[in-house]
């Protein structure tokens, strides 16, 4: 029988046939269609005069069915995992380092990319077409390709050794969150608690096989309510100690030595290369430049931000004091006290929202906001196959009514499913021989589920979380590239950010918030004094939350700038890098890196602070939008022609300046975070 990932996809647009799929297809498609990479680079060495059509573009369209495979099952290996396929994952994964390695360490495959670099002014070339051509050259050179016979082995071992390392960090992290669950035997104990939230976690508690009590486990919809709303400071205390110590406790799912092994190896790699430290070889390739640069970026906003955090602090410790006689405020006091400080001065409160945000009316408000933005539409599709059903497909339409892209929408926690949110992709868009291949895209979420009386009914956090998200995905949908590895989202890491947090910002306007906060149950629009609100409530505790980021901003790039030599205990470590943005007493035992899995499983390591410098670009660029109206045409249309569609295809800065006109602000973000 044909294994359907080594078949064409004879589905709606050539979707994966997920309904076709087994587990036990991964590991002969994935040798198979490495065979078929092998194939596909000895034809471009073959070629007998190297040029950019038979080397670069060649390259850049070699091995598509492996991305294809990979993608499948490494987004699998995220949002609906299994023992199974994380074992399989360790075995794949050396194929995949090794497969990559084979190419960038070709000796014969460089000097053909060298000889066509080296030709690049006689070329005549396109903007994107000498980005692709710098990206290729450079990509062989940061990889290897000038090393020694014998460097180029250890490179291939370190590269083996940290993609199992990197696996085993998210696997223990999947772990722990899966099997802690806190069961509370008393409705005494849940004071405080809304009723929506009550409910989900008696829900939780019959499916745990214990009807009659209600359980609280890691997972966000369920720790972050309980942690805000809970007056059971008992309650509060255990499940911040679960949360935070998280492969932090000496046994099996323990990350401290994965950890220290990362580091040494991520360090020895950069050294290897040339680079002082695994900072300098990332920020290369980053519109920051270098850890100086990001040292001085976050360094400033510190400045700025720390004594309104300060502020921020003291203000909920008096409040908790005064109103609770609370002599010390912990850290899991502060985000319960914090919300009670909040509904004080503002009136507002995220169970005062809920009822306005029923998951399937923002979903069509975000929907709603990129049609009037950029024209495109919605359909769902039935027919395109889906990985859980859970999972939404819909066929997205330009403005035209054209195919533009597919979408998968996956919104709900589950046992198989990494914590968080993100955006990524099955395809990629590209242009060949003519033809457009549209994307295949997807976001997956983590959001409150329904329970047997009330739908999903999102908090403010997480509605901002899904227009985050689908920001991500605009970049992906909108792509209008020819080559895939210039496509969408495939730009500058510190510019990445810049689509999903700008679509943040029209959540907060009155103008979107029409369009689908209304009721659950009246059908009422949100009042306009809720959302003056909102908007009112914007900065609350801004200082402390911007201190938070710089924190973990700062951690990433000391872990990644400093000779792992010297750290000799990861929790002294830690302590020691945020002892300056430290404002609550240190819990013993607690520690946030060995769940940090940004910059140990995801590709953060030296990019964190992106958020950060994005933040900047984004309250610049969305001042344009308020100058000019938030569903502006021209500069709709602008922002997608020079930010969406141009992907990765010339430098982001030039990119920025020709939307915006000039160099972007950093006064803008202080302005709207209140720091100025």
């Amino acid at each position: 029988m044909t294994n359907p990932l080594l078949a064409d996809f004879a589905t709606p647009f050539e979707t994966p046939p997920f309904d076709l799929i087994h587990t036990s297809h991964f590991l002969p498609a994935v040798k198979e269609a490495i065979q078929l990479g092998k194939a596909d680079i000895e034809k471009i060495k073959s070629e007998p005069l190297p040029n950019f059509e038979n080397t670069i573009e060649a390259l850049d369209r070699s091995g598509k069915k492996l991305g294809v495979i990979s993608a499948v099952f490494f987004n699998l290996n995220s949002a609906e995992t299994n023992d199974e396929i994380q074992k399989l994952a360790r075995e794949i994964s050396p194929l995949l380092t090794a497969h990559a390695n084979d190419i960038l360490l070709d000796q014969e495959l460089f000097q053909r990319v060298a000889q066509v670099f080296g030709e690049k002014e006689n070329l005549k070339l396109s903007p994107e077409q000498e980005t692709l051509l710098e990206k290729t050259y450079k990509s062989f050179v940061r990889n290897g390709a000038k090393l020694s016979p014998s460097d180029a082995d250890k490179l291939r071992e370190i590269d083996r050794q940290l993609a199992q390392l990197s696996l085993k960090f998210g696997e223990n992290v999947l772990a722990e969150t899966n099997k802690y669950v806190h069961f509370v035997e008393s409705e005494s104990d849940l004071e405080g608690l809304p009723e929506g939230i009550k409910e989900a976690a008696a829900q939780i508690a019959e499916e745990k096989g214990q009807p009659g009590k209600w359980a609280f486990t890691l997972d966000f919809p369920s720790y972050v309510p309980a942690m805000t709303y809970a007056k059971n400071r008992e309650l509060r205390k255990t499940l911040y100690l679960a949360y935070n110590t998280k492969s932090a406790k000496g046994d099996n799912l323990d990350n401290k030595e994965t950890i220290r092994e990362l580091l040494r190896l991520r360090h020895e790699r950069a050294n290897l290369l040339g680079y002082a430290s695994h900072a300098d070889f990332v920020l290369e390739e980053r519109m920051a430049k270098s850890p100086k640069a990001v040292m001085d970026f976050l360094d400033s906003i510190l400045q700025k931000a720390k004594p309104k955090a300060e502020a921020d602090v003291s203000e909920v410790a008096e409040f908790a004091k005064k109103n609770d006689g609370l002599e010390q405020l912990q850290r899991w006091d502060f985000g319960y006290y914090s919300e009670l400080l909040k509904k004080e001065k503002y009136a507002l409160d995220d169970e005062l929202l809920r009822p306005y945000f029923q998951l399937e009316k923002v979903i069509d408000g975000v929907f709603q906001t990129a049609e009037k933005l950029f024209g495109i539409t919605f359909v769902p599709n039935a027919d395109i196959p889906v990985y859980h059903p859970d999972v939404t497909a819909y066929e997205v339409k330009d403005r035209d009514g054209k195919h533009l892209a597919v979408f998968y929408a996956d919104f709900f926690p589950r046992a198989g499913k990494r914590n968080g949110a993100w955006m990524t992709s099955f395809r990629g868009q590209n242009l060949d021989k003519g033809l457009d291949h549209r994307p295949h895209v997807s976001i997956v979420c983590n959001f409150t589920k329904p329970t047997k009386s009330k739908p999903s009914l999102l908090t403010f956090n997480e509605v901002t979380t899904l227009f985050h998200e689908f920001g991500h995905a605009l970049h992906g949908m909108l792509a209008r590239g020819t080559y895939e590895s210039l496509s969408g989202t495939s730009v500058f890491w510190d510019f990445v950010e810049l689509p999903s947090q700008i679509f943040e910002n029209w959540c907060y306007e009155k103008d979107c918030l029409d369009l689908f906060a209304k009721h659950y149950e009246t059908g009422e629009k949100i009042p306009a004094e809720l959302i003056e609100k909102i908007k009112n409530a914007a900065n609350f505790q801004q200082g402390y939350l911007t201190l938070r980021q710089i924190s973990f901003g700062l951690l990433d790039m000391a872990y990644h700038s400093t000779d792992p030599e010297e750290i000799s205990d990861i929790a002294d470590f830690e302590q020691q890098v945020m002892k300056k943005t430290d404002l609550l007493p240190k819990v013993p035992g607690t520690l946030m890196s060995t769940s940090f899995s940004h910059i140990f499983q995801g590709g953060y390591s030296s990019g964190y602070y992106s958020y950060k410098w994005a933040e900047v670009l984004d309250a610049d660029a969305f001042e344009l939008f308020q100058e000019q109206g938030i569903f502006d045409q021209e500069t709709a249309r602008s922002f997608e022609k020079n930010v969406l569609a141009a992907g990765g295809s010339e430098h982001p800065s030039l990119l920025y300046k020709r939307f915006r006109g000039r160099e972007p602000k950093p006064e803008a973000l202080l302005k709207r975070s209140g720091l100025l």
